[in-house]
């Protein structure tokens, strides 16, 4: 898929992974809306990437992706500054075994409302001109050596992909196991 014009939505998108895929999608050319709540890092992040690519290229959105409000909000806020949705990374992630719902409502149901909401925009049948839909998970799902981050990313490859199944079958879906 080449990336040039394309928009891309990245929650997570203020520092590590998030952050690299950010920079990666724009120096491909990408238009990316940064979903963060770490409005420090998020707002130094977009005046650094708006010196290289320019102030038109990005949007950060102080987003708490556990909340369908400020999800459905920040997706408002991208489709008034870029007209569409092409691309969703589901970055943000948290590892947190004593407080289990809140990795759970980050790492699993935010990643649904996200797909969702994204497939909303993206289905041919809606309007939306297909797209691509990338879920990080856990290395941890593959080495089975951690339950709690297994469990949580074995849900995250496999609801979406049922989510799919009714929708248009231009949109695709990945799941990246980062290595450890």
């Amino acid at each position: 898929m080449a990336l040039n014009g394309k928009i891309a939505v990245v929650t997570g998108a203020a520092q590590g992974i998030g952050k690299a895929i950010t920079e990666l999608l724009l120096q491909n050319g990408a238009e990316v809306a940064l979903l963060d709540t770490n409005k420090t890092k998020g707002e130094s992040l977009k005046e650094a990437l708006d010196q290289l690519y320019g102030e038109q290229s990005t949007l950060f959105l102080h987003c708490n992706v556990e909340s369908e409000e400020e999800i459905k909000a920040a997706f408002q806020k991208t489709l008034a500054k870029f007209g569409r949705i092409d691309i969703l990374c589901n970055n943000a992630g948290i590892l947190n075994e004593v407080e289990w719902e809140k990795t759970i409502s980050i790492n699993l149901v935010a990643v649904v409302r996200c797909t969702y909401l994204a497939l909303e925009h993206m289905n041919k049948m809606t309007g939306g001109q297909g797209g691509v839909i990338v879920n990080m998970a856990s290395m941890a799902v593959p080495v089975w050596f951690s339950r709690g981050p297994a469990c949580v990313s074995v849900l995250v490859s496999g609801a979406p992909r049922s989510v799919l199944v009714q929708f248009s079958s231009k949109i695709s879906l990945f799941v990246y196991f980062p290595p450890l």
